[in-house]
């Protein structure tokens, strides 16, 4: 199956992204009760939405006797990009500085994230000085 990089997941297709990334390949039955941990899902909404997901070419699955065990189709960073540049188009006109201004501006930052924020921003600087 041809994996679709342009199908953006849902925020329930997300949640399990989310869960095999931090946790790796796994099965149904183990998305499902780490899903329940957070709130209420039947095993068979988490089935029947990861069996969309396959289709989507949101995730990859291999059969072990008679499970399934599925993974991400696209790394964390490449759908983190897509939904970032998503964002980025629909709702600040194509402008980084807008994001980046509101997002700082609606939650209060740590110093440290802060000097993570200046040291990012003063390597970008640098790599256009070559």
């Amino acid at each position: 199956m041809k994996i679709n990089r342009t199908n953006k997941p849902t925020d329930s297709e997300l949640e399990i992204l989310q869960v095999l990334w931090e946790n790796g390949p796994s099965t149904v039955r183990f998305i499902n009760d780490t899903l329940s941990t957070q709130r209420n899902v039947g095993y068979t909404t988490t089935l029947k939405l990861m069996q969309i997901m396959h289709d989507k070419g949101l995730l990859t699955r291999q059969k072990e006797g008679k499970t399934h065990i599925y993974k991400p189709a696209v790394p964390k960073e490449e759908t983190q990009g897509q939904l970032i540049d998503k964002l980025l188009n629909t709702a600040f006109e194509g402008s980084a500085m807008k994001l980046v201004m509101q997002t700082l501006g609606n939650r209060r930052s740590t110093a440290e994230e802060l000097q993570k924020i200046r040291d990012f921003i003063d390597n970008l600087e640098g790599g256009q000085d070559e």
